[in-house]
């Protein structure tokens, strides 16, 4: 359900980020609300980041962001987030599928529910809302961004699903530009080490301090780092479409 809601139709250019109360997604959406973007902040569980940044955005800009609370896994609950976009501010311009779920799935532990998380969260839900979204993009000659991650091409060990699901969006991305071309341009940003995982046992110092040792800019990159590179996708290469732009440091050149 939405929150906040301006029922306002806007002259500005509106996007919709999925995970967009926290983390990378968070820094994304005030990286395009600063550059005059209209922002739908979908979460699952982060309400009150959600509302948080509601209310900071609106106060920088009234009637300019708006939240709503989806399961990506219910496939049903993806055109909301649309029709949200559509009845808040009359329009859709950009769709950026940020949200993604990640953990461990090792050969031998692999169970249906895993890869109905990872391949859900990450292919499936993406997939399911470009098409959503394809005929207000269509009309106002919009843009996709998906984060993709350098392990699409390269896999991380014992993430089997994971890295399929990424490779996934690759090629989702490149049907897409295709499918949805000349209106609407899709590309992916693919991120290396960025924020690290909350929580995940092989990330730990001496982990952390081997990759960082084969990323050739030795260190982790931001998320401003993948904000700039989706904005830039976004709103200054309009010849750009079916391209992945890894944002890594130079790590997966290395891998």
């Amino acid at each position: 359900m939405a929150t906040n809601s301006t029922s306002h139709l806007s002259e500005q250019p509106v996007a919709l980020i999925t995970g967009a109360a926290k983390r990378v997604g968070s820094v994304i959406t005030q990286t395009l609300h600063a550059k005059g973007v209209n922002v739908v902040i979908h979460y699952r569980q982060a309400e009150k980041e959600a509302n948080d940044l509601v209310t900071k955005l609106n106060a920088l800009r009234p009637h300019s962001a708006v939240a709503v609370k989806a399961d990506l896994l219910d496939t049903a609950a993806l055109d909301v987030l649309v029709e949200t976009a559509i009845t808040t501010f009359g329009r859709l311009d950009y769709l950026v599928n940020n949200a993604s779920s990640f953990f461990a799935t090792p050969v031998g532990s692999i169970t249906e529910a895993s890869w109905d998380d990872l391949i859900g969260t990450n292919l499936k839900a993406p997939l399911w809302l470009s098409q959503a979204a394809a005929p207000y993009l269509s009309a106002s000659k919009g843009a996709i961004v998906n984060i993709a991650d350098i392990h699409a091409e390269r896999p991380m060990r014992g993430h089997v699903v994971y890295s399929i699901a990424k490779a996934g969006i690759v090629a989702l991305t490149k049907s897409l530009a295709g499918e949805l071309g000349p209106a609407v341009r899709v590309n992916a940003v693919a991120p290396g080490v960025n924020i690290w995982p909350e929580s995940h046992p092989d990330f730990d110092e001496t982990a952390r301090n081997a990759i960082l040792a084969t990323t050739f800019l030795e260190r982790a990159g931001t998320p401003q780092d993948l904000a700039g590179a989706v904005s830039f996708l976004l709103l200054e290469a309009p010849y750009v479409t079916g391209h992945v732009l890894n944002v890594d440091g130079g790590r997966s050149i290395y891998l």
